[in-house]
């Protein structure tokens, strides 16, 4: 047995089909390990497992057209090689992200693998040596002549049959997909549903075509193609709230990005203790708006997504990262060229990270960010880093320097990154008791958010101090989930349900995150029960400043406005309602959980259609809007078109002192009005890194900006202070 074996594998064909079936397993081993697909029959469970069959025939049969030996044997282990890569270049990002690689992932790579690496390394798993050890094996045994190489070239007409009867099988795949799934490539559907049935490589493809299609679609749009767009947000458009009408206007705008905080944080305790005393201080005050139904709506690009949502009212992308992909030319009508246009803020981003992680060098430009500190305006070394940024307390610390030389009112976005996956401190920086489950990112997670809390009222005692907090409007966001679908299971019993019973519904829940508008010195806050989502947040914040967003293109409605539109889309074309939440064509009852029957209602069954209907329209024109750069098209009435060329992030602490002295006692920076004195003595922190020692550390640190980037200083550290 082992004889014919052997004798197979030393020809060219044998070796051929030895590489086709050992990738097929791993295939198989990563579908049912690693990806959801949501497998329902048993024809989606056939077409799982014959899907990889066909492409891999057709990839790995373009080595039978080399007739030299040793070409032949090496280009095959290639391909096998690149389609691996693929293949477990997908299965860290599900662990991250429960999504497939799209070529904008891939595309865009460049722009936001500096700071990954920590993450990629801790999604890694000792068992991910299967994907790799079938090429270092074969290959080990072509090294040492085990496996001998076929010096018979296959012949022409036999590779034309492999690579035509590997098209006919891939064609035969298609048709029994579109027989139990209809028009599963002309509508869109979850990427899921693509790899279920097709698989990782024809989804590549598809989704190459697609990407190209996008591209050809920017290069042929037309103005009148906006007109569209702009009837839909002109309708779609809600009045504000006389009573909230300007309640904040002219005071500074603070808004705190928490990073991967999801709703069911607020008011948890572990053991009995508050895992975030403070935010829940926040959450119930009488000075802040709460939000208990928020809801993240981003894609691919996460956070980035959250981002754009919150400085544009338009969507992220389908697939990918509209920061990475489109945010270096598109043109934006955001919230920093708004308020300072309409009301002379200025405005800066403070975040630990390097510049160009999700591009963001590049798109704050187009935004209209006046100022950027970014990783290069700290000191980041020893233990002051995650893998993602520094600490959360030491950005806040750290930041007075800058914030305090900025002109009032200003509009300034913080950025935290401390509570990111993989969740890991170092033992001095907590001492909260978490949760001893089996797996370790939901014990980090409580832990991790706790050291946020901190942050944030360390943060709010230095505002207190310098006199800052009575004349600022604080805005607290989640800016999507923490943890994945996939470890629900293991947190259901810590949120009092059954791992059992646990269930998409459950799952869409979850997409809670917090959404809290502070104004410190007023009465009048409350937890508001009203459904609302990213995309809303900023025609609130513009009506609360006492700015119509009449006139803008934005997808969003105010939040406080009778007129509020409650269904919350997210990206996949799921939505929610205050009654019902639609997932993939299923209708729960949010009061029960339960599934609802609609076939035998009617008007219900049409009032969800209509619903979805809506949801599809709001989805595709805002894909539209952006992938098309429409609005290059339309320039609201006193609005100046946004150039990237005025903006330029170095030595920025250097151009905010410059403006003080050339306004002289007209500045109204922090640092003027306290009498040209510093108000860094006025911060407390507990962080034991923020200390003269030195710290060694094995942590991974994040990656330092490329000296050759001109959107980048990397003479800007002289000027932190560090």
């Amino acid at each position: 047995m082992f004889t014919k074996f052997r004798q197979l594998v030393n020809t060219r064909i044998g070796f051929f089909w030895l590489l086709v079936l050992l990738f097929w397993a791993k295939t198989i081993f990563a579908y049912l390990a690693e990806f959801s697909l949501g497998v329902a029959d048993i024809l989606q469970v056939f077409l799982m497992l014959v899907n990889p069959i066909a492409t891999t025939v057709f990839l790995f049969s373009l080595a039978f057209y080399i007739r030299k030996t040793g070409y032949y044997y090496y280009l095959l282990l290639l391909i096998d090689a690149l389609d691996t890569i693929l293949l477990y270049a997908n299965v860290i990002y599900y662990r991250e992200f429960t999504d497939f690689m799209t070529v904008s992932t891939i595309t865009g790579y460049s722009k936001v693998n500096q700071g990954l690496t920590g993450s990629s390394l801790a999604l890694m798993k000792g068992y991910d040596l299967i994907y790799w050890v079938d090429l270092i094996v074969v290959l080990g045994l072509l090294l040492v002549h085990v496996i001998k190489q076929d010096q018979r070239p296959i012949r022409k007409h036999s590779a034309f049959a492999y690579t035509s009867v590997a098209l006919a099988g891939f064609g035969l795949n298609l048709a029994l997909a579109e027989a139990n799934r209809p028009q599963l490539l002309t509508r869109t559907f979850d990427r899921n549903y693509l790899v279920k049935y097709l698989g990782l490589d024809a989804f590549t493809v598809y989704d190459a075509i697609k990407d190209e299609q996008t591209n050809h679609q920017r290069a042929s749009a037309k103005k009148s193609e906006l007109d569209t767009v702009h009837d839909f947000t002109k309708a779609h458009y809600a009045a504000p709230n006389d009573k909230m009408y300007g309640i904040a206007k002219g005071k500074n705008v603070i808004v705190i990005h928490l990073e991967s905080f999801q709703q069911f944080l607020i008011d948890k305790k572990i053991d009995g203790k508050e895992v975030t005393p403070f935010l829940n201080k926040l959450y119930h005050s009488q000075s802040t708006y709460a939000f208990k139904n928020f809801f993240h709506q981003v894609g691919q690009g996460k956070t980035s997504d959250a981002e754009n949502m919150l400085e544009t009212s338009t969507y992220g992308l389908s697939t990918g990262s509209l920061f990475s992909q489109l945010g270096s030319d598109n043109t934006f009508q955001a919230a920093p060229a708004i308020l300072n246009q309409r009301g002379n803020y200025s405005s800066a981003v403070f975040h630990g990270n390097v510049a160009s992680f999700w591009n963001r060098n590049n798109t704050y430009k187009n935004m209209g960010y006046q100022y950027f500190f970014d990783a290069s305006y700290f000191d980041t070394t020893g233990d002051k880093s995650t893998g993602y940024g520094l600490k959360d307390k030491l950005l806040f610390k750290h930041s007075v320097q800058y914030l305090e030389r900025l002109q009032q009112p200003f509009y300034v976005k913080y950025i935290t990154v401390t509570n990111h996956f993989p969740f890991t401190l170092d033992e001095e920086d907590t001492d909260f008791k978490t949760t001893d489950t089996s797996d370790s990112a939901i014990n980090g997670y409580f832990q991790t958010a706790h050291y946020l809390d901190q942050s944030i009222q360390e943060f709010y005692q230095y505002l207190e101090k310098a006199g800052l907090l009575k004349n600022s409007m604080i805005v607290l966001y989640g800016d999507h989930y923490g943890l994945s679908n996939s470890e629900n299971d293991t947190l259901a019993p810590i949120l009092g349900k059954s791992a059992d019973d646990w269930s998409s519904f459950d799952n869409a829940q979850l997409q809670r995150v917090p959404f809290m508008v502070n104004l410190p010195g007023t009465t009048g806050g409350k937890i508001e029960s009203t459904y609302g989502g990213e995309i809303d947040v900023l025609p609130t914040l513009l009506h609360l400043l006492g700015i119509s967003s009449k006139r803008y293109i934005q997808f969003g409605t105010d939040l406080f406005s009778k007129d509020h539109d409650q269904t919350v889309a997210f990206r996949n074309r799921d939505f929610v309602t205050p009654k019902y939440t639609v997932l993939n064509d299923t209708v729960y009852d949010n009061h029960t959980g339960e599934e609802v029957d609609t076939s035998d209602d009617e008007a219900l069954q049409k009032r969800i259609d209509k619903l979805q209907k809506k949801v599809n329209k709001e989805l595709s024109l805002s894909d539209s809007l952006n992938t098309k750069n429409l609005l290059r098209f339309y320039t609201p009435k006193d609005f100046k078109a946004v150039d990237a060329s005025d903006y330029n992030y170095a030595d920025e602490l250097e151009k905010t002192i410059q403006i003080e002295e050339k306004l002289k006692k007209g500045s109204t920076s922090l640092y003027s009005k306290n009498g040209n004195k510093s108000t860094e003595s006025l911060y407390k922190t507990d962080a034991p890194e923020d200390s003269h020692k030195k710290t060694d550390s094995t942590r991974i640190k994040i990656t330092n900006p490329d000296e050759n980037d001109t959107n980048q200083s990397t003479s800007s550290s002289s000027a932190s202070g560090q």
